[in-house]
């Protein structure tokens, strides 16, 4: 997939069973903007990444992020293998990049954050994914410019 090298965005994930919450960057990887949560009737890999490829092409990404559901400790579990199964097979089927991120605490922040907006509870569980999306991969960006921030000095 050919991206105009002037305006790369970095795609994140948070995957679940029956949906997955998108959000986007900016081209100069600084701001995080919710796109929606998605809702897929099946768990079949090939419908979730034939949507995944529309996006890619529609905002010009170089790069997907993708939340990695740890435990406290740190540790993998089974639901963590399905996200890597996931994104091996998105990782082949779009020729870009996977990153990992520590998703621990991004679908607390954002019920956290949505319950502090008054929200009605179906507003909240349409909007939870896409927000926790949003939290990771403002997290992730935050994380990188900081690192490049220490390498410049």
């Amino acid at each position: 997939m050919e991206v105009n090298p002037f305006k790369k965005k970095i795609l994140c994930l948070d995957i679940g069973d029956k949906s997955i919450g998108i959000a986007i960057s900016d081209p100069s990887h600084t701001i995080a903007q919710g796109v929606c949560s998605v809702r897929f009737p099946s768990s079949s890999f090939i419908e979730k990444v034939d949507y995944i490829k529309r996006l890619i092409l529609s905002y010009e990404v170089d790069r997907i992020v993708v939340g990695m559901p740890l435990d406290l400790k740190g540790n993998e579990g089974d639901q963590a293998k399905k996200i890597r199964e996931f994104a091996k097979v998105l990782k082949e089927k779009t020729g870009l990049p996977v990153i990992f991120a520590d998703e621990r605490f991004t679908t607390l922040a954002a019920e956290r954050f949505l319950k502090e907006g008054k929200l009605s509870i179906q507003k909240r569980r349409k909007l939870k994914d896409k927000v926790a999306a949003t939290i990771l991969l403002q997290d992730y960006l935050d994380t990188v410019k900081k690192e490049e921030g220490r390498k410049e000095r």
